[in-house]
């Protein structure tokens, strides 16, 4: 079988950055950066052929349990998955290692895949001290969130949900700024207080699965969990569960407060991994769990409108907090709440304008907001410096920064012609027709990040170059040019020619309305599909 059509593709881009963890931290403090490009570089080789032999209407086959009085294993086509796998771990409890990919995912997995060797070479001079354990850490995060990417087993994917926590821990609390320890446990204590109720939730489910099956087989399958019959109270309540520990990892205003710290205090690529690939944890969370298990609730008229208000706040509140931000840092990390907040409109505007939308704004803001982290870091090794008023005319010291700082923020504003554009658009025409004032108030959300964005350009590169510091500072070398350019023409492509992506998430997003939409069917996962019962 063709290595980019089955499973071992995406084993291999789950274990190969795990175990070159474990080879960065043996090579010595002076040779874990080189093993940790290396690796990343591999990983990244790797990866990119997956979105071209990717297949959007594929399908693969998995096993599962059929609930109702003729208990049977059974296997079935899932629509809209490919590079599937599926293998018992733990017969006794229902556990297997069960990993899939579609157009949702795939896009996640590749932009965690790309930042990889770019974060390497953003601390390359950054990072001075304690090299091996830094570079290991990030390598082992990245296994981590590619396994939370493609898992569709519960307990697979609480599994990665959480390991993920401990080296972000680290990244912050050990290479972060002066205040490390204080974000790195408020990070810390926020996402692992709410991920504890979803385990909850999950073995509840696990439970209530079981017993269907009057305990003769047990399942974590999110096919299975999905053919589930559950009560309205059993809906709002495990609704919510799940709910609160996507909302804290996004986060949803009024979530949010752990992630400004978090940013500020964290090395720029800790920030650039956080606002990247972290904050997306949450959202797919939203959009592969909470909707499709629990449809009658997720896409009720009260749900909707708290979670359309909410988003909006975080809009409209982030925006006008960013606005007096002194530092350029701490800026830059409220802008996620608000762009996150567009993708919370989409996704509940519950149709498939909204739902690319939120899709595009994700892999959108995973490009524009580690470009902007990494021009500060890059920045800060410089100057020393994230506050605003230490610069000033810097366009006139360093004018490829500056061109691409302007760029960064015209892709945060929004400008036709980029990622920021294209995005927000296709949310804001999917959530009119859900609730034409809700896109009403969304769409001032770009007139605030006009006004929280420009301002900082203003003053940081354009104003009178009248500090001695600012005048003599050396531009962008070949490395840092390495890392921002790819980003830079990955924001145009998205801006000029979605298509490819737009078509390739395509029915995987319309799976999801599916399952939110349909009945439940006891005899398909919950889809439609062949199915053949095995005694």
């Amino acid at each position: 079988m063709n290595f980019y059509q089955s499973h071992w593709i995406l084993t291999f881009l789950i274990a190969f950055p795990m175990v070159g963890a474990l080879a960065a931290y043996l090579s010595g403090e002076r040779n874990a950066k080189r093993t940790a490009l290396a690796v990343g570089l591999v990983e990244l080789a790797v990866s990119i052929p997956l979105f071209f032999a990717f297949d959007p209407r594929g399908s693969c086959t998995m096993s599962g349990v059929r609930s109702g009085p003729m208990v049977a294993q059974h296997v079935a086509i899932t629509p809209a998955f490919t590079q599937c796998a599926d293998y018992i771990w733990f017969r006794e409890w229902g556990i297997h290692y069960r990993i899939g990919l579609d157009g949702i995912s795939l896009f996640m997995v590749l932009l965690t895949t790309l930042l990889l060797p770019l974060m390497v070479l953003g601390s390359w001079t950054y990072i001075r001290d304690r090299e091996r354990g830094f570079y290991a850490s990030l390598l082992a995060l990245t296994g981590g969130v590619v396994g939370v990417f493609v898992s569709l087993d519960l307990f697979l994917f609480y599994m990665f949900w959480e390991m993920v926590l401990i080296p972000m821990y680290f990244l912050i609390g050990i290479w972060g700024g002066k205040e490390r320890i204080y974000a790195a446990v408020k990070f810390f204590l926020y996402t692992a207080v709410g991920s504890l109720l979803m385990l909850v939730a999950i073995l509840y489910l696990f439970w209530r699965f079981n017993g269907t099956t009057g305990g003769a087989i047990g399942s974590f399958s999110y096919f299975d969990f999905l053919t589930l019959e559950l009560t309205a109270i059993e809906q709002t309540m495990l609704f919510l569960a799940f709910a609160l520990a996507f909302a804290v990892k996004v986060p949803i205003f009024p979530f949010h407060t752990w992630l400004p710290h978090a940013h500020v205090q964290a090395p720029t690529a800790g920030s650039v991994v956080l606002a990247g690939v972290l904050l997306k944890m949450g959202t797919y969370g939203f959009i592969r769990f909470a909707l499709p298990l629990f449809p009658d609730v997720s896409d009720s008229a009260g749900v909707v409108k708290w979670a359309m208000i909410l988003g909006l706040v975080g809009i409209i509140y982030a925006a006008l907090v960013a606005a007096v931000q002194p530092n350029a840092k701490k800026l830059v990390a409220y802008t996620s709440v608000a762009h996150l907040g567009f993708v919370i409109l989409g996704v509940f505007a519950f149709n498939l304008q909204g739902m690319q939308g939120a899709l595009l704004v994700m892999i959108g803001h995973g490009l524009s907001t580690p470009m902007l982290f990494f021009l500060l870091g890059m920045l800060y090794e410089r100057r020393h410096s994230y506050e605003i008023a230490d610069f000033g005319g810097l366009a006139a010291s360093l004018p490829v920064f500056s061109i691409l700082l302007v760029f960064a923020a015209m892709t945060t504003i929004g400008l036709p012609g980029t990622s920021g554009f294209v995005s927000e658009f296709l949310v804001l025409l999917g959530t009119f027709q859900t609730n034409p004032y809700a896109a009403l108030i969304g769409g001032t959300g770009v007139i605030f990040a006009s006004y929280y964005m420009l301002p900082m350009v203003q003053r940081t590169i354009f104003n009178a170059l009248d500090r001695p510091a600012n005048r003599h500072v050396p531009d962008l070398n070949a490395r840092e040019l390495a890392i921002l350019l790819p980003l830079a023409a990955l924001i145009l492509w998205l801006g000029v020619y979605p298509k490819p992506v737009l078509d390739r998430m395509e029915p995987a997003a319309k799976r999801v309305l599916e399952q939110v939409d349909a009945s439940r069917l006891p005899q398909g996962f919950g889809a439609p599909g062949v199915a053949a019962v095995q005694p």
